[in-house]
């Protein structure tokens, strides 16, 4: 697949998604013949995929902080502690990673990880793990707020808290360049209509400008002459 098809037909998901028109957006997702040739492309798939996002880029911290929520979801518990550990791991100590430069609008966090993962616990019955990792969490850059102090109640009451996922709608975007790419580019520019009145306007001023020609020329001989005569004697 051209280059160019699959960010137009990546671009109409996305415009899709926008406007939470989730069916198009799959659609055209389907017509890429080639996801590969994009690890962003195929985050937008259905969950399967996401084993296929990480394959490509197995360093995506968010990939596996977004499958271990949805593992989560399933009940499959082992996997989504293991995606949490990872996505932890692909952190590398940072306490927020921004992936804007990739096409992602979303920030993040260490502490979000390390929720997930108290989540996990909070399904296994862990819930001193759970506390002890959601206490850890508290301690992370951004953590403060709503859902962690709603989470740390929630497990003293041994209430099983939700997974954070990555915001619905909250999708890889080509980059602006690429798109303003596609639209078609005028080269030769548009004709210019030069009106009955500015055409005259300029006939009659280039007719003046030959006449003031006429009459001063003889003037601008003469006087060409004069200084090359007066040049040759004063030599």
């Amino acid at each position: 697949m051209l280059y160019t098809e699959l960010i137009r037909l990546w671009d109409e998901a996305v415009q899709a998604v926008d406007n939470r028109d989730w069916q198009n957006a799959l659609a055209k997702l389907g017509q890429i013949s080639d996801p590969t040739s994009h690890p962003a492309v195929t985050y937008y798939l259905w969950f399967q995929d996401l084993d296929r996002v990480i394959a490509k880029d197995e360093r995506l911290a968010v990939g596996f902080f977004q499958r271990a929520a949805v593992h989560m979801m399933a009940n499959r518990l082992e996997e989504a502690l293991g995606d949490c550990i990872w996505a932890q791991k692909h952190m590398r100590e940072n306490a927020v990673i921004d992936y804007k430069q990739l096409g992602l609008r979303y920030k993040l966090y260490s502490w979000q990880v390390l929720y997930n993962a108290a989540a996990v616990h909070c399904r296994m019955d862990q819930w001193e793990k759970a506390g002890e990792i959601l206490m850890a969490a508290s301690q992370e850059k951004g953590a403060r707020g709503a859902p962690m102090d709603q989470a740390m109640e929630s497990i003293s009451r041994r209430e099983v808290i939700a997974p954070l996922f990555v915001p619905e709608g909250v999708v890889f975007r080509p980059r602006k360049q690429d798109v303003e790419a596609l639209r078609p580019r005028d080269f030769l520019g548009k004709p210019e209509v030069i009106s009955p009145k500015l055409a005259e306007s300029q006939k009659y001023m280039s007719s003046i400008a030959r006449n003031i020609i006429m009459i001063y020329r003889p003037v601008i001989i003469t006087a060409y002459f004069v200084y090359t005569i007066y040049c040759i004697r004063n030599k």
